[in-house]
């Protein structure tokens, strides 16, 4: 399935743009030139540095504070800081293994600063706090989507082979959960789970929130496969053979439900992202210190931000944006693999 998703155009771009934002996420502290959180305030809402050659070497350039009402600054003509490459800065744990404190592009030149995309109202990189964002909002979506495939797996899958009261009562829980509006369901856990959890704590609270939202559904379409999948005389002859009901779960039915899954898994994941962000945009879900993308949009609902044109603080909603795109058109092209009525000569 991998080689055909890179075979076709579109399945190849989606792939290669989540590969490049997990990767930019797993390696954001050896990405970012600065800490998340730490501030310069003779520097906000600082625009995006611009580069320039002199001497030889690659160099950031100086800028001054002309207009602090409005925060506008004016480049300094010939003035930069040359930019060192694996240079020092803060300590971190590559990888969460080992520590170090190399850095793919770095200032030597304390008194200036490098803002790729600009910094935000206390003068912290936004750069920095988009790569460690990521981590959040986007594996938030892997981790809540584990959670929902094995649940949705373990309640349809039972439901549909074992079938009775097991299957009556599963079907009235999976139908009760359905009904319930999900936003309404999503504040209430939130509120109701927040008090018990620390900050820090707050990303596995949204994982469950999001998990206990999302499972019915799956559960709802796997037990129909599986009454399906049921009746097929393979799984008929190993029940005559004599093999456990566990047994035939995993090796007849779990592999036939396994495109499926991944296709629904694809599709399934802009909805956690959507949902992370949205709470942590209502102020509900990720907080300071941490970083997310929902955080930062939150963050940037400032009239000053949209009078003065202060773009680069909208950064995050781009990469929601391209996020649920890729995800989405991944998903579209696992399903035209995996749908036979799609599959030509």
């Amino acid at each position: 399935m991998i080689k055909q998703v890179l075979r076709r155009p579109l399945g190849l771009a989606a792939a290669g743009v989540l590969v490049l934002l997990y990767l930019s996420a797993i390696l954001a502290d050896f990405l970012s030139p600065y800490p998340t959180n730490l501030q310069d305030l003779e520097r906000t809402y600082h625009p995006p540095t611009g580069f320039f050659f002199a001497d030889g070497a690659l160099q950031v350039q100086a800028y001054e504070l002309v207009d602090p009402s409005e925060a506008r600054y004016e480049a300094i003509e010939g003035q930069g800081y040359p930019v060192e490459f694996f240079g020092r800065g803060f300590e971190y744990q590559l990888l969460g293994l080992f520590k170090t404190d190399r850095h793919l592009l770095t200032l030597p030149d304390l008194a200036g600063r490098m803002y790729l995309l600009g910094s935000d109202s206390t003068g912290r990189d936004v750069f920095s706090r988009l790569l460690l964002g990521a981590r959040v909002s986007l594996f938030i979506g892997l981790l809540g989507i584990t959670i929902t495939t094995s649940l949705g797996f373990l309640v349809g899958g039972f439901s549909g082979y074992f079938g009775g009261r097991f299957d009556f009562c599963a079907m009235r829980l999976v139908e009760f959960m359905m009904a319930m509006p999900g936003l309404y369901l999503l504040l209430a856990l939130r509120s109701a789970l927040a008090p018990h959890f620390a900050s820090d704590q707050m990303f596995f609270v949204i994982v469950i929130i999001l998990s206990l939202i999302g499972w019915a559904g799956t559960a709802r379409v796997l037990r129909g496969m599986t009454l399906s999948i049921r009746q097929h005389q393979y799984v008929m002859a190993a029940e005559s053979m004599g093999q456990s009901s566990f047994m035939i779960l995993r090796r007849h039915v779990l592999p036939n439900l396994v495109s499926y899954l991944l296709v629904a898994a694809t599709l399934s994941i802009p909805g956690y992202v959507l949902g992370e962000a949205a709470l942590s945009f209502l102020g509900l879900g990720i907080q300071e210190p941490s970083a997310s993308w929902g955080l930062m949009l939150s963050q940037a609902q400032d009239v000053k931000v949209f009078y003065l044109n202060f773009w680069w603080l909208l950064t995050p909603g781009a990469a929601i944006f391209l996020t649920v795109i890729a995800y989405n058109v991944l998903g579209d092209v696992l399903r035209d693999i995996v749908d036979p009525n799609m599959k030509t000569r």
